[in-house]
Formats: structure tokens, sequence, C-alpha cells
């Protein structure tokens, strides 16, 4: 068995909100896609999940193996200690569906062999940080790029690395060009900048202040919500939304299922607080505003999908 060169869970990089894409030469520009955030751990020799084999992991460090069976199975023909970083999607009628993403995230075992099916997952992986048992993160960005093209390039789908570009010209057209597919905007990297763990050094440009989000709970009434439990695209930590407006709360009112349970979720200035959980199936989406780049910013519910 090939051990992996550092501990997990994987302390992953992230990206700072920025109003325009860097102007200097020596960035690399990638498609931001609206998914959530996996790391795929390959150690090689035993079962999926366990202390051989392939691991998933969320950026909350939760094992997601589970839920992605397919994702698992075919990160078995990558070689045993490699590690990648990148962003589980799910493709409907041509674009990124995050309610589909969140719906096998939030699947039971017993549903994700048929939720594979029906909503198969695909990986965009953006970057690589060990090869062969050995730690790349130390290497520039450059150079473990071109080492994820050259292994991922024989495999093709379901794994595929994200495009990338050094052209800020050809970055802006895909700014404004592929938003129709779901792409939230775009993700700037140095090309010589190492992989920090735990970091905001990446720059994210987003075409909106909104973004699309699943809802997983609420508090108050369900007839009359308070505010709303939601998970973001990127990661699966459920997070308590800002005070429903009125009119808000209302439309929430008519499409909220029954609620199947108690979770705990974080609310910016409280912090942990009970919420009415929702099921899984039907999936009910809001449009949001964040108001910090944090994971736990004030988050705002404009609308309901």
């Amino acid at each position: 068995m090939t051990a992996l060169p550092f501990p997990t869970p994987v302390s992953v990089e992230l990206a700072k909100a920025v109003n325009s894409l860097p102007e200097s030469g020596g960035w690399a520009y990638e498609p931001k896609f609206d998914g959530h955030r996996l790391v795929v751990l390959v150690r090689g020799g035993g079962g999926n999940g366990g202390e051989g084999g392939v691991g998933l992991q969320a950026r909350s460090g939760r094992t997601v193996t589970g839920a992605f069976p397919d994702l698992a199975a075919a990160a078995e023909r990558l070689p045993p200690g490699t590690v990648l970083d990148g962003e589980v999607v799910v493709w409907r009628d041509g674009r990124i569906d995050f309610g589909a993403v969140q719906q096998r995230a939030n699947g039971t075992r017993a549903r994700a062999a048929a939720l594979a099916r029906s909503l198969p997952a695909s990986y965009a992986a953006f970057d690589l940080l060990a090869e062969g048992g050995a730690d790349c993160r130390g290497l520039s960005y450059e150079e473990r790029r071109e080492r994820l093209v050259r292994l991922l390039g024989p495999l093709g789908p379901p794994l595929q690395a994200v495009p990338m570009t050094t052209d800020r010209e050809q970055a802006l057209i895909w700014y404004e060009t592929l938003p129709a597919t779901g792409v939230e905007g775009l993700v700037a990297k140095r090309l010589d900048s190492v992989y920090r763990g735990g970091a905001r050094a990446w720059l994210k440009l987003r075409h909106s202040d909104t973004r699309d989000a699943v809802v997983v709970g609420f508090t108050g009434s369900r007839g009359r919500p308070r505010a709303l439990v939601v998970v973001l695209p990127g990661d699966g930590s459920p997070v308590v939304s800002s005070p429903l407006a009125p009119g808000v709360r209302v439309e929430a009112g008519r499409v909220l299922p029954e609620p199947v349970g108690v979770g705990v979720a974080t609310a910016l200035g409280i912090g942990e607080v009970s919420y009415s959980a929702l099921p899984g199936e039907p999936v009910v989406v809001v449009e949001v505003l964040q108001r910090s780049s944090e994971r736990h910013g004030v988050v705002g519910v404009v609308r309901v999908r």
C-alpha cells in the first residue's frame, strides 16, 4: 500500500473575492464551477474509504466516499499515492445543476447507486497535491498543472482537469460566455505559487453577487420561517441565513416540505443553532447574496427559485 505524504483530512487552499482580474503577467485563469469542493485520495490497496483504496473528502473534512460511488470507482484508475483537489458537479440539460449535486451529497448509502445512475457526477480537478506518494504542494502551480494534465489526460470522463489559460483576454471571454452553462466566474492563480492549505491566496471573480444555494432546513415555523439553513456551492457545511424579508418568508413557506429531524448549523454572531432539517428530496433552491467571502459570512436570501 502506498502511503500519503501528509495527514488527512487535507486542508484546502481558498480564494478571496476580487472585482477584476489582475492585469500583470504570470497568472493562470480557470473557470469556477458551481459544485462541491472534493479532495480525492488514492492510497492503493484495500477497500474504498478505508485505510487503503479511494477516499473522497469534502472541504469541511468530512468523508463523503459513500455518496459518490461512481467517482470513487473512477478514481481507482489513478496511481496509488495520488491526491487531487477539485469540484464535483452534475450536468443536466447542458449546464451544471447545483441542486442535483446537493441531492447526490445528501443521498443515503442505500440510494447512492441509484442516484449515481440518474444523476452521474463529474469531477473537475484543478490541482495535484500528491503524485506517487510524493508531496507536490511545494511545487509551482505551473508544474503541478503540467503533472495534473499528464495524469488525467489518458483517463477521460468523469475525471478531467478544468480548462486553464494564461491569456487574460481569453479568460475574459470565458467570464462573459460560460455563465450560461452554470459556471459562476473565474479563479486566478499565480503560475509560480505553491499550494497553501487554509490560505486565501487565490483570487475569484464571480459573475454575480448572487448565487444559488440549496435549502437544507429552517428556523421558526415551516409556514413562516424566520431564517433558512442553506448549503452554498463549494462546500457541504450548512449556514443560517439572515432573517428573511416578509415576502421571502411567505414564498418559502409555500414550498418547504415537512422536516424530518433536527440539525445544527452556524449563525454569524450567534454560533451554533438548532434547525428543522429537510429531507434530501424535493430539493428547494434559493438565490442568495453572500456579503462576505468567508464560509460563515452573512447570507441573505433574495428569492426562492
